[in-house]
């Protein structure tokens, strides 16, 4: 056992020595990784705790993405983005907004690359995308004791975070829901949500999707009537007020339609069922119509 750690640790070093290639660039001999290849490539190494970048051109020079501060006012002159700029500006490229980071750059030089040779190809990297909605809708509660099944309005807001590429389906969520009392249910309730869910259609202009919410935190105000058990037939009322944090892992249903540039209409049938809490026996009514838009 032990000889074969002995083999996998030579193993990796190894590979890791063959990832890397020597290059002298202005006198310094540099041991670089090649994180980018194409008519642009981009190298990189760590030394001294410390990050450097290089692009290498096509016709074989080096140039050193720099960032260095001013001695004079203490702020970062951003050199690389003068450097990429000069590098791409035949396609009109603007590294303005490229950060000094290597996610931020290999972006930047593979939608180089990308550009200028119609063969090169590379999946881009995930970005987390946001949405905001608005919602209200008519609940029975499911999951509160609810005698007389009444419905109630209720309106409520989301904060969905999704990707753009290959987790486009899957996206997170965080709700806020406010439910009303009536005269026949006097329970009212303030829930924050967190959840996560699965488009499994998902069009341009349309998708239908899954929620799974599994943490929910409550407040509610509730009006309780019993029987005076010194006074049969007078009933006493009190009111009550609480909090409680959940992990019911609730299910629901729902479906975004796009209607502008950035917005969708939103229809929702949540509190089908919980996998660790009960229906109180009602048939579960819980549906909203909303707006959400991109951010």
């Amino acid at each position: 056992m032990k000889k074969l750690v002995i083999l996998l640790c030579l193993f990796l070093s190894f590979s890791s020595l063959k990832a890397q290639e020597t290059y002298t660039i202005n006198g310094e001999t540099l041991q670089l990784k090649t994180e980018v290849e194409g008519n642009l490539d981009l190298l990189w190494n760590t030394f001294d705790g410390q990050f450097r970048y290089f692009v290498k051109t096509e016709d074989g020079s080096i140039q050193e993405l720099v960032n260095t501060k001013n001695p004079d006012t203490k702020k970062y002159q951003e050199q690389y983005k003068t450097t990429l700029n000069n590098l791409t500006k035949e396609y009109n490229l603007n590294a303005e907004k490229v950060n000094l980071t290597l996610a931020s750059l290999k972006d930047y030089i593979n939608t180089y690359n990308s550009t200028t040779d119609l063969n090169y190809s590379y999946e881009p990297r995930a970005k987390l995308k946001s949405r905001l909605g608005v919602f209200g809708g008519i609940t029975n509660q499911p999951f509160v004791n609810n005698p007389e099944n009444t419905s109630v309005p209720f309106f409520g807001a989301e904060f969905e975070v999704y990707g753009d590429t290959r987790f486009k389906r899957h996206a997170g969520y965080f709700s806020l829901k406010t439910a009303l009392e009536s005269n026949d249910f006097q329970y009212a309730s303030t829930e924050l949500g967190l959840g996560y869910r699965f488009r499994f259609i998902n069009k341009s202009n349309f998708s239908i999707y899954g929620n799974l919410t599994f943490v929910t935190y409550t407040f509610f105000n509730e009006t309780i009537s019993f029987e005076d058990p010194l006074n049969p037939g007078t009933y006493i009322t009190e009111d009550e007020s609480g909090s409680n944090l959940e992990a019911p892992f609730i299910f629901g249903l729902g479906s975004d339609i796009k209607v502008t540039k950035n917005g969708f209409i939103t229809i929702a049938y949540n509190n089908l069922f919980a996998i660790f809490i009960e229906n109180q026996g009602n048939f579960p009514i819980d549906f909203a119509v909303g707006f959400k838009f991109n951010l």
